[in-house]
């Protein structure tokens, strides 16, 4: 028996020989061990702390000695625990290890979709691989091989923007076994171009192509002027105050839908957004909002202080509550029912083909909030915190199409200045002249 610091080894011999009678292997207790010294193998085996700080037996052998299998043990017990790990996990059960850890820290749908990639492709690609196995070129080969996989129901390829996905799940479990030291870093890959699908606003143009052929664009939003016919069409709808609040502030469904009335403050006018309801497996879910820039305070105007305590005082006469019962949700149906996000959606569809409206995503209101917010020359950083994103450079990338129209505005205000200037003018006219 041999042991270094915290890891203990022994060496062993053993053989492939079978019970007759249970079909199993003897192992190290076949009897012919005792007398033939020729009979079966040398290995070592040594315990070491796993990541999940449970004990791991690390075996090698096939050697012909005993003194070569102590050598190979005295190596392997100078090597550093997590280097002889590497050797023994697998990336399925790192992959599994790793899903555990960050679930717990992750919101119920982001941790559905971390596993649906895990299990769907990256177990069945690179499971049976040890972590000692695993470098650029494995993983540039699994990514390779993902982009060639073609959608059942419709042939295409699969979509650039779930390579990507996946990569970044991948990414992250590879950085963590980096940061553990159970394997090397891996370093940038070559991704499919066009993980983003550009959106489009509804021009008149562009809305009456489609009315006469039915041709759109995969992603189209609405402009200001849309969601001003969509306010005014659906302003005897019950619900009026949540379609008004969302295209408004650009609230998303999920957050609407967890508003209570504790939320809503009416003297300082504004909006507490600390929550969202998510549905996970036919399951409604309270989590965080989507991002720790989610949780955010929203400025109210007094037309929307107002249409909002209007409707939460009608809300609790109609339901006979208490009006100090804050608790409960600032939307409801007239039953009682609390909003849910999946209902908001499909009731937004109807009301859009009831609307005869140019058809868009609930989801893109939001794009209207930046519309509007952009159109009423709200700074870019305001317009990040109202809707809840992390980074400016994520507003700007996700809202170009609908801040571009401002940004067109800006410049040819910019270029006026420019040529009121008797200069400037001046030596546009002799450039023309030359």
């Amino acid at each position: 028996m041999k042991g270094c610091g915290r890891m203990a080894g022994q060496v062993y011999r053993r053989c492939g020989c079978r019970c007759i009678l249970t079909g199993r292997q003897w192992g190290a207790g076949c009897p012919l061990l005792k007398w033939r010294r020729d009979h079966g193998r040398w290995y070592y085996s040594v315990q070491v702390t796993g990541p999940n700080g449970r004990r791991t037996r690390v075996r090698r052998g096939g050697f012909d000695t005993r003194a070569i299998a102590e050598r190979q043990l005295g190596a392997a017990l100078e090597q550093p625990e997590p280097q002889m790990l590497r050797q023994t996990w697998t990336m399925q059960r790192w992959l599994e290890y790793w899903l555990s850890l960050v679930e717990e820290r992750m919101r119920p749908s982001s941790g559905r979709a971390y596993r649906s990639i895990v299990r769907r492709h990256l177990i069945p690609n690179l499971g049976s691989l040890r972590l000692a196995d695993v470098d650029g070129r494995t993983v540039q080969r699994l990514l390779d091989q993902v982009c060639a996989q073609r959608v059942r129901r419709s042939g295409r390829l699969i979509r650039p923007g779930t390579v990507h996905r996946i990569w970044a799940v991948l990414r992250s479990a590879l950085n963590e076994a980096h940061r553990q030291g159970l394997m090397a870093p891996i370093g940038r890959m070559r991704l499919p171009a066009g993980g983003k699908q550009t959106a489009v606003l509804w021009t008149p143009e562009r809305e009456e192509l489609w009315r006469k052929t039915g041709l759109r664009s995969p992603v189209a939003v609405w402009g200001v002027e849309h969601v001003a016919r969509f306010l005014e069409g659906v302003q005897d709808d019950p619900l009026f105050p949540l379609w008004w609040l969302i295209a408004l502030r650009g609230l998303r469904r999920g957050e609407a839908a967890a508003l209570r009335g504790a939320d809503l403050d009416i003297v300082d006018q504004h909006l507490h957004v600390r929550e969202q309801i998510v549905l996970v497996d036919g399951v409604y879910h309270v989590s965080p909002p989507k991002s720790m820039a989610g949780v955010r305070q929203l400025a109210l105007d007094e037309f929307t202080t107002d249409l909002l305590s209007r409707h939460w005082l009608r809300q609790q006469e109609l339901l006979g509550g208490r009006n100090g019962d804050l608790d409960r949700p600032l939307f409801m149906h007239p039953d009682g029912r609390p909003v849910r996000p999946d209902w908001i959606t499909h009731r937004f569809a109807e009301l859009v083909q009831q609307l005869d409206l140019p058809p868009v995503r609930f989801h893109d209101l939001r794009h209207g909030a930046a519309s509007l917010a952009g159109a009423a020359n709200v700074p870019l950083k305001v317009i990040q915190h109202d809707l809840g994103h992390s980074s400016a450079v994520t507003t700007a990338d996700t809202y170009w199409t609908v801040l571009q129209e401002l940004a067109r505005a800006g410049v040819a205000a910019t270029a006026q200045l420019l040529l009121s200037h008797a200069k400037i003018r001046m030596r546009l006219e002799a450039a023309s002249q030359a």
